[in-house]
């Protein structure tokens, strides 16, 4: 395929190749990559963009899921502006993965399953930390922590009402593969008329 060359491709093909990398990914020693799930994830309101560090939690044909706080500053710009972009860079892999798509909120029964399977500490976490907000003594998150610990001694501990998962749908995914004299390999996924199109870039 020349550099200019353009094909239609399976509607499963970029999920099928981002899982295969991410399993050659997670392959490699937890010295060296230790956490093979993390991204850069983008977000944009009011023509002010924010990026930060975040983990995947899922990945299928119907997009990238994470989950968050939405009271939380990204998911506040999520939910005003729903256009979003993640970057996954695996450096000893020579390998990015840029992925550019609109969120919508996963259903709840999904967000239930997936905070069920997280370690109490981390549940109870998510009830203490106002995330994003400004706290005015470190001492008063160690206080919420120990209130939210003996309101559920005892007893599982439920999914916050604010707390749940985005699942990012993409409309393009890029495949970057460092090669020499930086005459890198990209190969761009875009979605149109509900088939994804595949074209090479320049580096």
């Amino acid at each position: 395929m020349t550099r200019k060359a353009e094909r239609r491709a399976p509607m499963a093909e970029p999920f099928r190749r981002f899982l295969e990398l991410l399993q050659q990914a997670k392959a490699i020693p937890r010295d060296q990559l230790p956490e093979p799930t993390a991204f850069s994830l983008a977000t944009c309101a009011s023509g002010r963009p924010s990026v930060r560090m975040l983990l995947l939690k899922h990945v299928d044909e119907e997009g990238f899921v994470f989950y968050t706080n939405y009271e939380s500053r990204k998911g506040r710009e999520l939910l005003a502006n729903p256009n979003a972009a993640m970057c996954f860079h695996w450096q000893q892999m020579e390998i990015q993965v840029r992925v550019e798509g609109r969120v919508s909120p996963v259903e709840s029964a999904e967000a239930d399953a997936y905070f069920a399977s997280r370690g109490r500490g981390s549940q109870i976490g998510a009830w203490a930390s106002e995330q994003s907000r400004p706290i005015d003594d470190e001492q008063l998150l160690e206080g919420r922590v120990a209130e939210f610990e003996r309101r559920f001694e005892g007893a599982p501990v439920p999914r916050p009402p604010h707390w749940s998962g985005f699942r990012l749908v993409p409309t393009s995914i890029e495949f970057w593969k460092g090669m020499p004299s930086r005459l890198h390999r990209r190969e761009l996924y875009a979605r149109r008329d509900d088939a994804w199109h595949v074209e090479i870039l320049f580096p």
